[in-house]
């Protein structure tokens, strides 16, 4: 795929995305996609990933949430089939495109990469954990989860949080070196909230 034919890629599925994705996917958002797209381009440049794999990770990037377009629920193979759709129309292998879903699937929770590139996108997805946006784009993900189960409590959601992080690691030696310090301290400092608060 050339340059060019990435970019009108990009537009297309940006464009779909914004007509389709419903607005409560606070965290699962357009902004979020985009945010992907460009740690996982930063992330493959620090890990000197070929041009030609980059372009992989970066329309692995631009898909791997798509399929909230349909549902939350098994969102990852929704996702695999868009892509595959919409790559169908240019000139990629059978092997590229089975690249591509294979790093869609290995951010389904829990992340289960089995190669670099799957590495690379799933360090990508869960960037935020390691950076100081961890608040503010964790609030948005809790309001996702309260539209879709409202029952869900800030207890709770404190609780599921807790237990993610403990259980989360960064798999690439970008996340091991600039990440991993950070999501130590929202971690421990999400911690002491808890225990302030209840």
């Amino acid at each position: 795929m050339t340059a060019k034919e990435l970019q009108h890629l990009e537009n297309t599925i940006i464009h779909k995305l914004k007509q389709e994705l419903p607005l409560y996917y606070r965290y699962h958002s357009v902004d979020h996609i985009l945010r992907v797209l460009e740690k996982a381009t930063l992330i493959a440049s620090y890990q000197k990933v070929s041009k030609k794999d980059t372009k992989l990770i970066q329309i692995a990037a631009l898909f791997h949430d798509a399929g909230f377009i349909k549902s939350h629920q098994n969102h990852e193979e929704i996702s695999c089939e868009i892509a595959q759709e919409y790559l169908a129309n240019y000139a990629m292998k059978a092997e590229e495109i089975n690249k591509i879903a294979g790093m869609i699937m290995a951010t389904k929770i829990p992340q289960t990469p089995h190669n670099y590139l799957d590495e690379i996108l799933a360090d990508a997805d869960l960037e935020y954990l390691g950076t100081n946006d961890f608040e503010r784009i964790s609030g948005y993900l809790f309001l996702e989860l309260k539209h879709l189960n409202p029952n869900l409590t800030e207890k709770k959601w404190h609780e599921i949080q807790i237990n993610f992080m403990e259980n989360h690691t960064y798999f690439t030696d970008y996340g091991k070196k600039y990440l991993c310090e950070v999501k130590n301290k929202n971690l421990k400092e999400l911690k002491e909230k808890y225990v302030k608060s209840f």
